[in-house]
């Protein structure tokens, strides 16, 4: 369960002129649109001289170079309207070869979940002018990435792998297995995607002599299916989702030979009660390295895997009472000589070790009751890390660079959420905090700064046109003693000794954080325009304080969190400007299921009201991954599993509830919501329901959002 943002909001199109203070309306329809979406550096490329780099024109038919010290554009790469051979309307994504020769982009695309889509690919040869289709076989291709070599490109379509040697304009089919919901050769299963976050399941080798991919064999894993309603009938959807409990896709990890035209099977496992989420080459051009998962993600393993023989053997083995944050290893980065840097828990917090090549810990980079969030760059050469930590605050991220002595320098100096692109020469940070829309700041890798790249002037000013009210960061602490990050918005102009009705917002699922110092245009703020206190609270079970605190709700989902969620509701409803007879808690997926639980548990007493979009209700209905991560297999904990749903509580709910839900969800099916509701109905309670029809988990489209919110604002004032 990738986590729903508070601001899941579309592509910008254009921009509100704004004049004076706007109304409440204006700002809701403006944020539900995308018009107040920062701009980003979109399809960011760093070229090979470290000196330039490539970006995606505002209309998709350009790619452009730019200096990094000037800002000053070089020259234009590619422009479709001049281009010969095959004709394209718009570019939507690209790579450039190794010797920066050809570029390999694709163009509109089709989605399948989330993250995965079909589409058609192109190769443009720079020194031609020239553009030719991928492949001349029928029917989209999937996930084309160019060998190292640049002279091949690998892709996938109906479930099969395919090489296409450039050089000659041949292509192969690796594999011949693949059927739909059958078999998926090097492109993921919907776990995978979801859970993993994966869109591509294979990797060239650095020689390009070698291809390797997980292969899903999904033959035994059950279907779901929902209907799609159109005119004049409805036509039905299944796909293979695996519940709790049931049984996964069978993996195995292959590798085929370019040269020799053979395939073999890896000897890193193979079953259904097993992941394999992350598989990087080495820098030997016959040894990958692999991150194995037993299926509670309680038993790490990363493998040394000789692709040739396919022999393997254990580099590093973590085990936990809890889950594992395979994630740690995404970062992992190989010097010339194979010692390599991973981010580990170890200690309880999340830190940088730098290994030898055969797996030893050679020493603990980063230290303290901090977390390291992302590592961007090893330099093995000078001994220095670039990363990205909560070192200063939990609710912000900055980044740093240690050096081989353990000298931490901080790189920027504004308070708020910083991210980094970090290449040889150059860093190229990203920062925004509450008040401030992303701005984009080149550095040098000493940490000296060089210029403003990109600093989204424009929605600045449109933001301070609506004269927002402003949010403050704070500490939370329960009747218990514990502490807990919040934060609160509150309306302009408060009437003196006037109470306001409380909208409570969180989502609260494991590891997830929602108070942070960063830019993200939402409800609160239109909400506050309206009259309305809304406060956050992150409670136990959410990340950026350790393994400890994360690890609070292990087992029991649901529990620790909706306790804490109650106490912090009385905390604020005793502070003088809060009615504590009016408040309301929404969420949505995780914050669903979390609303309708601290409504249950909480009673009337506690929250008049609630919001729940898409809720899981039972996490036996929820797919295998990320439940048994967190909750074991229900044939391991069934005690905790009955503690956390809620379906068989529904008569318990007090309180007055708008349930939404979208009939295409394919993550957290409508389903959870129709079985909750048949138990409301036969416990005789009163709810309100909004349907979206054929509408996934996002709930997307900028009327659909409008409408969506604007239902929520009516629930409110005729229920506040």
């Amino acid at each position: 369960m990738k986590k729903i943002g508070l601001a899941m909001i579309v592509t910008a199109i254009t921009f509100f002129a704004v004049r004076g203070q706007s109304s409440s309306d204006e700002y809701l329809q403006a944020f539900t649109s995308g018009t107040l979406k920062a701009k980003q550096m979109d399809e960011f490329h760093a070229m090979a001289d470290g000196e330039n780099y490539t970006m995606l024109s505002d209309d998709g038919k350009r790619i452009e170079m730019y200096s990094f010290k000037t800002g000053e554009k070089v020259k234009c790469v590619m422009d479709l309207e001049n281009t010969k051979g095959v004709k394209v309307d718009k570019i939507c994504g690209y790579e450039f070869d190794t010797k920066e020769e050809k570029i390999l982009f694709h163009s509109a695309t089709t989605p399948i979940y989330r993250r995965t889509f079909t589409t058609q690919y192109y190769v443009y040869r720079i020194g031609r002018n020239e553009v030719e289709p991928l492949s001349e076989g029928e029917g989209a291709q999937q996930m084309a990435h160019f060998s190292p070599s640049g002279r091949m490109v690998a892709f996938a379509r109906d479930n099969n792998l395919y090489i296409k040697k450039l050089d000659y304009g041949t292509e192969i089919a690796i594999t011949k297995d693949g059927k739909r919901n059958q078999i998926i050769n090097g492109t993921p299963d919907w776990v995978y995607e979801e859970e993993f976050g994966l869109t591509c399941c294979f990797v060239w080798s650095r020689d390009s002599k070698l291809l390797t991919w997980v292969k899903f064999d999904e033959s035994e894993v059950q279907e779901f299916a929902f209907d799609k309603y159109e005119y004049p009938y409805d036509q039905s959807y299944s796909y293979k989702y695996p519940k709790a409990g049931d049984p996964n896709s069978l993996v195995s990890v292959w590798t085929y030979d370019v040269e020799n035209r053979t395939t073999k099977k890896m000897d890193c496992g193979e079953g259904n009660d097993i992941y394999f989420p992350i598989m990087k080459w080495t820098n030997e051009d016959d040894i990958l390295a692999i991150v194995k998962l037993n299926r509670n993600q309680t038993d790490l393993e990363l493998l040394e895997v000789n692709a040739r023989s396919g022999v393997a053997k254990i580099l590093v083995h973590e085990t936990e009472k809890e889950s594992i944050d395979y994630d740690n290893y995404n970062s992992l980065t190989f010097a010339e000589d194979n010692s390599f840097v991973a981010l580990s828990e170890r200690d309880g917090w999340k830190h940088i070790y730098l290994y030898d090549r055969n797996g030893a810990i050679v020493r603990q980079l980063t230290k303290g009751e901090w977390e390291v969030m992302n590592l961007y760059r090893y330099d093995a050469k000078n001994g220095i890390c670039y990363f990205q930590a909560n070192r200063e605050k939990s609710t912000e991220k900055h980044v740093y660079s240690v050096d081989k002595k353990g000298k931490i320098q901080c790189i920027d100096n504004s308070a708020g959420v910083h991210s980094a692109i970090v290449t040889e020469k150059y860093i190229v940070e990203n920062y925004s905090n509450a008040v401030t829309p992303n701005v984009f700041t080149l550095y040098d890798t000493k940490g000296k700064r060089i210029r403003t790249i990109l600093d989204n002037k424009e929605i600045r000013e449109a933001i301070e046109g609506y004269k927002l009210p402003e949010k403050e960061f704070f500490t939370l602490t329960t009747a218990e003693g514990i502490a807990l990050n919040a934060w609160i918005v509150k309306p302009k102009m408060m009437g003196k000794g006037k109470r306001y009705p409380l909208v409570m917002v969180q989502y609260s699922g494991p590891g997830s954080q929602e108070v942070q110092n960063r830019y993200r245009p939402d409800w609160e703020s239109y909400l506050a325009m309206e009259g309305y206190v809304v406060a956050c609270v992150d409670p136990r079970g959410t990340g950026a304080k350790g393994r400890q605190f994360r690890n609070e709700s292990y087992g029991r989902l649901g529990v620790i969190e909706t306790h804490d969620q109650i106490e912090a509701a009385k905390v604020l409803g005793q502070m003088d400007f809060i009615d504590s007879e009016r408040i309301c808690i929404w969420g949505w997926s995780y914050g669903g299921f979390m609303a309708l639980r601290c409504m249950i548990e909480g009673g009337e007493s506690i929250f008049k009201a609630g919001i729940a979009i898409a809720p899981v209700t039972d996490w036996r209905l929820y797919d295998s991954s990320y439940t048994e991560r967190f909750m074991q297999m229900p044939q391991i904990n069934d005690i905790g599993y009955a503690g956390s749903e809620i379906i068989s509580k529904a008569g318990q709910l007090k309180g007055r509830l708008l349930l939404c839900h979208g009939t295409a969800d394919d993550n957290v099916h409508i389903q959870h919501s129709m079985l909750f509701v048949e138990n409301l109905v036969k416990a005789g309670v009163d709810f309100e329901m909004q349907i979206y029809p054929n509408k996934n988990h996002s709930i997307l489209g900028a009327e659909t959002r409008l409408h969506l919110y604007r239902r929520f604002n009516k629930f409110l004032k005729d229920n506040l």
